[in-house]
Order: C-alpha cells, then sequence, then structure tokens
C-alpha cells in the first residue's frame, strides 16, 4: 500500500482533507483499505449530473442524508457539518467520481460543492472520526 495516497490517511500520519486522486491509479484496493480500517466509505457519482438538483438527489442516495436533508447548499453544509445521522467508528471516507462534467457544467455551483466539502473536511480534521473527500479524477478529462 505504498503506492497508496490515501495510506497515510487511514493511519493517521496526515490530516484527512479534499484529496485528488490519480486517474491512472485504481481506487478499488485504497478503498478496501479504508474500509478494513473501519472507515464509511460512500461513493458520490457524478457521471450524468449537469445541475444542482441532480446533483442533490446524488448525494441524498449516495450519503444516505437524513430525511430532513433539504436539498439545498446550506442543508448540504448542515449535514456534513453536524454528522450525528452518520455514525462511523474510525472517519468517513467520501469518494466522489466522474465530477468533471458537472463541474464543467456548473461551475459556480461545482466552487460552492467544493467550498462544502473543504469546510466539512477541516471541520472533522482533528476529530477520532475525520471525513476525508477523495476527487477521483478520470484520465478522459
Amino acid at each position: 500500500m505504498t503506492d497508496d495516497p490515501l495510506a497515510p490517511v487511514l493511519d493517521r500520519s496526515a490530516p484527512a482533507g479534499v484529496l485528488s486522486w490519480p486517474a491512472q491509479l485504481p481506487v478499488e484496493p485504497a478503498l478496501e483499505a479504508a474500509r478494513k480500517a473501519g472507515w464509511e466509505t460512500p461513493v458520490l457519482d457524478l457521471s450524468g449530473v449537469s445541475d444542482k438538483d441532480g446533483l442533490m438527489a446524488a448525494c441524498a442516495t449516495a450519503l444516505r442524508l437524513p430525511d430532513y436533508f433539504g436539498a439545498n447548499w446550506d442543508a448540504l453544509a448542515d449535514c456534513l457539518g453536524d454528522l450525528a445521522w452518520w455514525p462511523a467508528s474510525h472517519g468517513r471516507l467520501l469518494l466522489v467520481q466522474d465530477w468533471q462534467e458537472y463541474a464543467a457544467a456548473a461551475p459556480a455551483d461545482w466552487r460552492v460543492l467544493q467550498e462544502i466539502f473543504a469546510d466539512a473536511a477541516a471541520r472533522w480534521r482533528d476529530t477520532d472520526t475525520p471525513l476525508a473527500v477523495v476527487m477521483v479524477l478520470s484520465e478522459a478529462h
């Protein structure tokens, strides 16, 4: 696992945060390692998502957001800022894949989403259950 950029996050020798995953590196072994280490590992697949409504629906499904999720930026920030609804024993790793299409279609909204992810990761960084957001780069983009 020495070539795994996620290994230092899992063993807590590096802080969790928003991380880029190289396109040429398979992500499944790192996800499996995270699962074995007790981390929650949802996958947010944004393929085919081109607007905010689609994004909110994808987030609600992938993260299994609580019923009170209001499907807007504030609600997403609130849910990721208070993770009582998402118990985790060691940490949470959100894998975001096929995001480039959304980023190109809705650049302003993409910036908001990035800020929400960064704020949430920073909020949970120094806790027993950090949040890491891994942005998988696609070779096609």
